[in-house]
């Protein structure tokens, strides 16, 4: 007798209804631009109206070993946010609008509920991040991952005027370094934190999605009083902070200016991790830091608070021929 796809170990029934379920979920998000979304070879979407010279800004990420937690836990409507947020919070610091969206899932043997599952935080990401989820992939490849795990990629793409590309060119001694909190690791460290978080009573907290930060980086860039912003993922403060800044010029932080999570005093505690290893691995309470002139700090605060963000003024930019983050 002749053997079949599904005899191998995929489901291409499955498949074409698990699209058809992605379909519905997407609907939702859809953009005035887009033209063609999920079901084609490929995804259309127009520029917006209004930009004169648009560039489109594009990042791509994961969600990393956080996914153990979602399979420990038998949770997967989280992950799908923090697929999202890995990649449109990239972009934003660019002053980029997020434009679309589109994800990788792949899997041993597809589990229809878990992926409806996953794609709804996606789509639920995007709705934060004002985009659209256009397309992707769901692959099946039997042998490949362990029962009952799957791994995840996302690519975003945003759009800015050339002309306000925020590239912390513009940043000086004296400007205003600016701290949003997070909402708890988001997706990082997380190699470490399992090691020392192990109790499934943890697996709530850990699996707290990232915060979307978008509609507040983009309320600033239009009020033309953001100068940099720095997306606090691996590396932490000391290692992103840096990334934005013009050559000799550092931050001074001061880390009595917020309160941390219990999340991380714990791990410090019960790892034991010193401290500067904590400030290299996670984020500390800190998810973006932002960075605007003095004179305009005030209204900076009032419109990420506005946008439904925890603020705090946590240091400024110093001359520093090593362009580092000090800590005191």
């Amino acid at each position: 007798m002749s053997i079949t796809y599904k005899d191998a170990g995929v489901d291409a029934d499955a498949g074409d209804r698990a699209a058809e379920v992605y379909k519905r979920i997407a609907r939702r998000t859809l953009r005035p631009e887009v033209l063609a979304g999920i079901g084609g070879f490929a995804s259309l979407c127009r520029v917006p109206a209004g930009y004169r010279e648009p560039v489109l800004v594009s990042g791509t990420d994961g969600v990393g070993t956080k996914l153990e937690v979602a399979f420990a836990a038998g949770r997967h409507d989280t992950v799908g946010i923090d697929l999202v947020a890995m990649c449109v919070n990239d972009v934003i610091v660019c002053g980029a609008e997020p434009l679309f969206f589109l994800d990788y899932f792949a899997t041993g043997k597809l589990d229809e509920g878990v992926a409806a599952e996953v794609v709804s935080g996606i789509a639920r990401g995007c709705e934060l991040a004002g985009c659209a989820l256009v397309g992707g992939e769901t692959a099946e490849m039997p042998g490949f991952y362990a029962p009952g795990e799957y791994d995840l990629a996302g690519f975003a793409v945003g759009v800015v005027e050339r002309a306000e590309i925020v590239d912390g060119t513009r940043i000086c001694p004296g400007d205003v370094v600016l701290g949003l909190a997070s909402s708890g690791l988001h997706s990082n460290g997380y190699s470490l934190a399992r090691r020392i978080l192990t109790a499934a009573s943890d697996h709530a907290v850990l699996l707290t999605p990232t915060r979307i930060y978008a509609k507040a980086i983009l309320a600033l860039h239009r009020a033309r009083i953001l100068k940099g912003a720095a997306h606090i993922t691996g590396g932490g403060l000391p290692g992103n902070i840096p990334r934005v800044l013009p050559k000799g010029i550092g931050a001074a932080i001061d880390t009595r200016t917020w309160t941390r999570p219990a999340v991380f005093e714990r791990i410090a505690k019960e790892g034991p991790v010193d401290e500067a290893e904590m400030q290299r691995t996670f984020n500390l309470g800190i998810g973006m830091a932002v960075i605007t002139a003095e004179s305009d700090a005030r209204a900076a605060c009032a419109l990420l608070e506005g946008a439904g963000e925890r603020v705090f003024e946590v240091g400024r930019v110093v001359e520093d021929l090593t362009s580092e983050v000090r800590f005191w």
